[in-house]
């Protein structure tokens, strides 16, 4: 096996599939991550506490994510029912990119603005995602699932770090562009995100087969789309008790995502509120950009030697300890050094999260499940935020919700433990097989 086998990039449509992680990843960097969430409070929040800023920019996240959540198993049912995943990919993208293009007009006081087309950026890039992840068992085999799916979050790495530089670049030395001021700057900024996105989601989009579309016994190639994806939601609701190991896996998921999201999404605003400068900030949030590279291979190589379920747990007890840590902050030193925690475990724990629930589902109806993984995600993302805006609230500070992330990873942990993976496995091979059996009976 070449260097290429070992990342998991070894074939053109897996190079192409990793490549999204590469775009989408610089708006969950610049938008989601580093420079919005504090534009959003010191410029479309200007003049109110930095405390309600942060609570409305939870709130906001929380609202985004919950509409993603109802919407993403409708949706992937009638993907693979239709045979469009990658058309619904493409719709769901381009509303995110022209929502991240339009946050240059959010000016000073528009926070209404900015939550809208914020919000309107997370269920484009999150809806994109879900279709994205569903491709995944259709182009990489089960040796080398959790390879393939890290490397694609160590590319995302380097893309939305790549991005985040040049934007910090153009935002710092403004005058350089001919740009007036740093406001101006961070505008354009986003412009470049949404550019970015639009120009590396084209090898995903040409570059990976649409999964061939398969119907089930009961099912005619004529009929409505919507009526037969509810009528496959209701069937997979009540199947869900035969997948028992992926969907004790999707709970699991859900707790402990639940922290893994809020420490990403609110660390900036909580570095911003407890008075952290934003250089500290942005270059805490460009250093885990790439020192996660090679930690994200890394946990790829890991699930080789010990298994996904294991290096997903070492992770989890190391965002245990980060959550914990994260109470006592006080300076800028803290900060980084909790952050190259982070970077040493997130990518690897959502890769792995997302390789070993794609071997734990029948391919036929990948993008359905992944609607169900989307909405554990989506929940969880929403749970999180909550808390820490409902604590943020209760005591005025956020250091405070910061702490009590830590119960999200402990309880996550301890549910995945109950996880049997081959068993799960044994169930998806049994159900594609018996799908095999029937297309050919008929």
């Amino acid at each position: 096996m070449g260097v290429l086998g070992k990342l998991g990039l070894d074939r053109p449509e897996l190079r192409a599939w990793a490549t999204y992680d590469w775009a989408n990843s610089a708006f969950i960097t610049v938008v989601i991550t580093a420079v919005y969430p504090i534009y959003y409070q010191r410029v479309a929040c200007a003049g109110v506490d930095p405390a309600v800023g942060s609570a409305r920019h939870a709130w906001t996240t929380a609202l985004a994510l919950a509409f993603v959540a109802v919407l993403s198993p409708v949706l992937g049912a009638l993907a693979d029912f239709a045979g469009i995943r990658k058309k619904l990919l493409a719709v769901s993208l381009s509303m995110g990119v022209l929502s991240t293009g339009a946050l240059y007009f959010v000016g000073a006081g528009d926070w209404v603005l900015g939550s809208t087309l914020f919000a309107l950026g997370n269920i484009g890039v999150l809806l994109s995602i879900t279709f994205y992840d569903s491709l995944l068992p259709h182009i990489a085999r089960e040796s080398e699932i959790d390879r393939v799916s890290a490397a694609g979050y160590a590319l995302g790495y380097v893309g939305g770090g790549l991005l985040l530089a040049l934007d910090i670049v153009l935002i710092e030395k403004h005058a350089l562009f001919g740009i007036p001021d740093r406001g101006a700057a961070t505008r354009i900024a986003f412009v470049t995100v949404a550019v970015w996105w639009a120009l590396f989601a084209l090898p995903v989009l040409r570059g990976v087969p649409e999964p061939p579309r398969r119907l089930e016994r009961d099912e005619r190639g004529d009929e409505n789309p919507l009526r037969v994806a509810f009528g496959r939601l209701r069937e997979t609701l009540g199947e869900l008790r035969g997948y028992r190991q992926a969907f004790l896996l999707l709970v699991a998921v859900l707790v402990y995502n639940d922290g893994i999201t809020t420490i990403y999404r609110m660390a900036t605003v909580f570095g911003s509120e407890i008075g952290l400068p934003q250089p500290a900030l942005i270059g805490a949030i460009l250093m885990v950009q790439f020192v996660g590279v090679p930690f994200a291979f890394g946990f790829g190589a890991l699930a080789a030697r010990i298994g996904a379920k294991r290096s997903i747990l070492v992770g989890l007890a190391v965002y245990l300890g980060i959550s914990l840590l994260g109470f006592f902050v006080q300076t800028p030193a803290h900060f980084f050094a909790l952050a190259f925690l982070v970077a040493m475990v997130q990518g690897g724990c959502q890769a792995l999260s997302r390789s070993l629930f794609a071997s734990m589902v029948p391919p036929h109806k990948s993008s359905e499940f992944f609607g169900f993984f989307g909405v554990a995600e989506r929940f969880s993302a929403i749970l999180g935020p909550l808390v820490f805006a409902w604590i943020t609230g209760l005591t005025g500070s956020s250091r405070n919700a910061v702490g009590a992330i830590a119960a999200f990873f402990l309880v996550g942990g301890l549910l995945l433990t109950r996880v049997d993976v081959e068993e799960g496995r044994r169930v998806a091979r049994e159900a594609a097989a018996g799908l095999h059996r029937s297309m050919r009976e008929a």
